[in-house]
């Protein structure tokens, strides 16, 4: 299980799965791309490019595109999952029969389960079966990747050498990738970051300027990690790439479709018209939901990440969301044991 692997199967052909599968292409493995919608695969098979999402950029010739489960299942050992949280059981669901239990599944989605259920808890309970599972995260948008810019990234997974072969098959081309065994470190900080993003372009769209999008930053960050070390992740994670890195760039980049979410509603509009705007799945939605039900769970507070959960789900305004958070008691920055 040390030696790279030769073949990887890709679930999800939108920007961020076609992405990576390009990645993994050019690092010289055998790549199978599949998505949900065949006339989509078979465009994509047909053009050579995803046009849709990544206009002008060729497959390489190891990229392949399937449109058949059962044909995924039987190409590859290690099988990488890039599809939103809301139909992550759904695909896992479907690949269960399929995969045997040496199967290595790993994936990029950076979302909960809508009951507050992190990812790897589900792939518990619908691949029982399977013991080697994992995540890859990081401060990464599909377009960098895609273009083959520099980027660096996290790969945490239940199995050392599973670890060392997903960072193998990623690793090289302007990529540099880092290993973890804090699968939900690595998880939290995927999530966790997306609405607070949200919440930083909401502040900039209401025109408050970098004082307030730094102390959101700050103080988000130190939501991540109330939760996270409450939930058994380590500190260095949140304060790795997969936690203060991801979420520095997703709150300060108009390429996260978060922020560009949040500063739609900051600058009046609603969240039907910013959802159309963007025109792809916003993951800090439905997180902002299920975080919430999480955080009562492990009975830690996160009042920027509850603000945005009342503004998208109970109509909360804006400027009144930020009014309630300056006016909260003061407290010391940091609590003492």
């Amino acid at each position: 299980m040390d030696t790279r692997p030769e073949v990887i199967a890709v679930y999800g052909a939108g920007s961020w799965g076609t992405a990576l599968a390009l990645q993994l292409a050019r690092n010289g493995l055998t790549v199978w791309l599949w998505g949900n919608d065949p006339a989509h695969v078979a465009t994509l098979e047909r053009e050579r490019s995803n046009s849709r999402y990544l206009p002008g950029i060729r497959f390489p010739d190891s990229l392949h595109c399937e449109a058949s489960l059962a044909g995924m299942a039987t190409r590859a050992q290690h099988h990488l999952l890039v599809v939103p949280s809301d139909g992550f059981r759904n695909l896992l669901g479907r690949l269960a029969p399929l995969l045997p239990p040496d199967a290595a599944v790993v994936w990029a989605t950076k979302g909960l389960e809508r009951g507050g259920h992190l990812l790897h808890e589900v792939v518990a309970q619908v691949l029982p079966a399977i013991r080697h599972y994992g995540l890859v995260s990081g401060p990464t948008f599909a377009g960098e990747v895609a273009r083959g810019l520099p980027t660096a990234m996290t790969v945490a997974t239940t199995a050392p050498a599973l670890s060392r072969q997903v960072a193998d098959a990623f690793h090289g081309h302007n990529f540099r990738v880092y290993t973890s065994d804090d699968v939900t470190g690595v998880e939290l900080g995927g999530v966790v970051k997306n609405v607070l993003a949200i919440a930083a372009g909401i502040s900039d769209g209401l025109g408050f300027g970098a004082n307030a999008r730094a102390a959101i930053i700050t103080r988000g960050l130190a939501e991540i990690m109330r939760l996270g070390l409450q939930l058994g992740a380590r500190t260095e994670t949140l304060m790795g790439l997969a936690g203060v890195g991801d979420l520095v760039l997703t709150c300060t980049d108009d390429q996260s479709r978060n922020r560009r979410l949040g500063l739609a509603l900051g600058q009046g509009r609603s969240l039907t018209q910013a959802q159309a705007d963007i025109g792809q799945a916003i993951e800090g939605i439905k997180s902002a939901a299920a975080l919430g039900r999480l955080a009562a769970r492990a009975g830690v507070e996160m009042p920027i990440c509850d603000v945005v959960r009342r503004i998208l789900y109970h109509r909360l305004p804006p400027a009144q969301a930020v009014s309630e958070l300056i006016a909260r008691d003061p407290k010391a920055e940091f609590e003492t044991p």
